[in-house]
């Protein structure tokens, strides 16, 4: 019987294992500017683990690699700049990604390298997470930098200027990469300055709605507002009446050339990392003159939920930029998606000193008990029901829910019993107050 004989891979050790040097100048090779590595059996990575073994069941490793950006782009006012700048470096990641997963396959290794951004799985939206990997826990746990207080990971050399990508790889790798013992984010708060919406706190909390409803308006929700809102118009004088042409000209150009964000000014800001700080510490007036005041200044429309948190930033801070009013575009189809995304909504301003527990169970199509407790300007999202309520709520999930997307009126659900109350209803406006 003839045997056939397989030449084993450079890439493999002789215990089988991926080499981690050969893996490393692979990646390198490949256009990465820098490259770490994770087991998916790392604590860190525990909540991510069932999104990965969803998509690619053989993951064993994780690559996770960062490009960087050009950073004058990214800094520029003209945001055309800048999201051109956004937009070849995701190609770039994508290229990169695609090309390491061949050679890994050539080589006999499984591996699935998921998209950088867009597309996600869009099916998804509102009712669980669309993305198939979340790059930035992936990019901490495999050394590549830390979370500033804005949400973008900092790399120690590159900053924030770069991007993530992220591939699962069916294989065992010989030496894997430890997080970082230090966080190279500043705490300097000029991201806090810069935010039109003032989505980052300076004690570190982030108004994730306030973020979304305006960097992100040609985005997802923002897109399906403004298609409710073509729907809605009477016409065409009626349309206009409610979106300027050139906001229905950036919308063109979004779906043209790729969405563009409005803001991402805390990523412009940030003199994080090796090979951006030295003009910061040179002079930290000249840095803030020639690259935080021009965004600060620069007339432009800003989208914010009607009564938002944001809004009253905006109105008191940039009061030379101009107030757009939008729906809130964060719709819960789901009653895990809606437990999970009541932080993200929550408006700390409009909370003011509420303190208030509320015990909801929902029945019908998805059962569920949780406890939410608001105080300090802070919301915590429990399951199951804990402590003495405040208000209690029992309601018929599909009722609610279409109540939260303004499809069913609450009297109506009230009278017919579909959501019950047990105490002072004063509790739930003022719980409804708490959200944009």
């Amino acid at each position: 019987m003839h045997t056939s004989t397989r030449t084993p891979s450079p890439l493999r050790n002789a215990k089988g294992l991926l080499d981690a040097v050969a893996l490393r100048q692979l990646c390198l090779d490949a256009g990465a500017d820098d490259v770490g590595f994770v087991e998916l059996s790392r604590p860190a990575l525990a909540s991510e683990r069932p999104h990965i073994e969803r998509t690619f069941p053989p993951t064993r490793s994780l690559i996770s690699f960062v490009l960087r950006m050009n950073r004058d782009n990214v800094r520029s006012p003209a945001r055309s700049v800048a999201n051109a700048e956004f937009h070849e470096t995701g190609d770039d990641s994508n290229g990169v990604a695609r090309r390491i997963t061949a050679a890994l396959e050539q080589a006999g290794v499984r591996a699935l390298n998921p998209p950088m951004g867009f597309p996600m799985e869009a099916d998804r939206w509102m009712s669980e997470r669309m993305w198939v990997v979340a790059h930035k826990p992936v990019a901490e746990a495999a050394g590549l930098g830390r979370m500033g207080i804005h949400r973008n990971v900092i790399h120690p050399r590159f900053g924030n200027f770069i991007l993530l990508g992220t591939i699962l790889v069916g294989a065992e790798i010989s030496a894997y990469s430890r997080e970082l013992d230090f966080n190279p984010c500043l705490t300097c708060k000029l991201c806090v300055a810069a935010c039109p919406v003032g989505a980052i706190g300076a004690d570190g909390s982030f108004a994730f709605s306030s973020c979304m409803t305006h960097n992100y308006r040609e985005f997802m929700g923002g897109f399906v507002d403004w298609v409710e809102t073509v729907a809605d118009s009477r016409n065409g004088r009626d349309y206009r009446r409610r979106v300027k042409d050139s906001e229905s000209v950036s919308v063109w150009q979004s779906l043209s050339f790729g969405p563009n964000y409005k803001a991402a000014y805390c990523m412009a800001v940030c003199p994080a990392g090796e090979d951006v700080i030295t003009p910061y510490l040179q002079s930290k007036i000249a840095f803030v003159d020639e690259v935080l005041r021009p965004l600060q200044a620069k007339p432009e429309p800003i989208y914010v939920i009607p009564g938002s948190d944001a809004e009253a930033h905006v109105t008191k801070r940039f009061p030379h930029k101009t107030v757009r009013h939008v729906r809130n575009s964060l719709r819960p189809r789901s009653i895990p998606a809606l437990l999970q995304g009541l932080p993200l909504g929550f408006q700390r301003g409009k909370a003011g000193d509420l303190s208030a527990t509320y015990h909801f169970t929902f029945t019908g199509s998805e059962r569920a008990d949780a406890t939410v407790r608001i105080a300090d300007g802070r919301i915590s999202v429990e399951h199951g029901l804990r402590g003495v309520p405040t208000l209690r709520i029992k309601a018929d999930a599909d009722t609610w829910l279409g109540f939260l997307a303004r499809e069913k009126s609450l009297p109506w659900a009230l009278l017919t019993r579909r959501i019950r109350l047990r105490g002072n209803p004063r509790w739930l406006l003022a719980f409804g107050r708490c959200f944009a």
